[in-house]
C-alpha cells in the first residue's frame, strides 16, 4: 500500500540473452496526497520504468559482491557493468 513517506525503488528492466536484467534507475517517494516524486539517476533506453516498494537494506555480509540489485528483494537480479 502506498502511504505518505514510503520509499520506493525505480528500475529499468532489460531483456537479455540470459533473462531479465534489473538496473536500479533511482528512487521514488509517496507524497501526502498519494502522488509520487521520482528521482532518476539514469534514463531507461526503452522509456519504461518499474516502480516497487523498496526492500529493507541488506547488511554488507549478505550481499554477493555488489553484482546484484541489493534492494530488489529478489535473489537473481544481475546488474550490468564492470566491477
Amino acid at each position: 500500500m502506498l502511504t505518505a513517506g514510503k520509499r520506493l525503488a525505480v528500475f529499468s528492466i532489460r531483456e537479455g540473452k540470459g533473462g531479465s536484467i534489473w538496473v536500479r534507475a533511482g528512487s521514488a517517494f509517496v507524497n501526502k496526497d498519494g502522488s509520487l516524486n521520482v528521482l532518476l539517476d539514469v534514463l531507461p533506453l526503452d522509456g519504461k520504468l518499474h516502480v516497487r516498494e523498496a526492500a529493507e537494506k541488506r547488511d554488507a555480509a549478505g550481499m554477493s559482491g555488489g553484482r546484484y540489485a541489493g534492494e530488489l528483494g529478489l535473489d537473481a537480479a544481475p546488474v550490468g557493468g564492470h566491477s
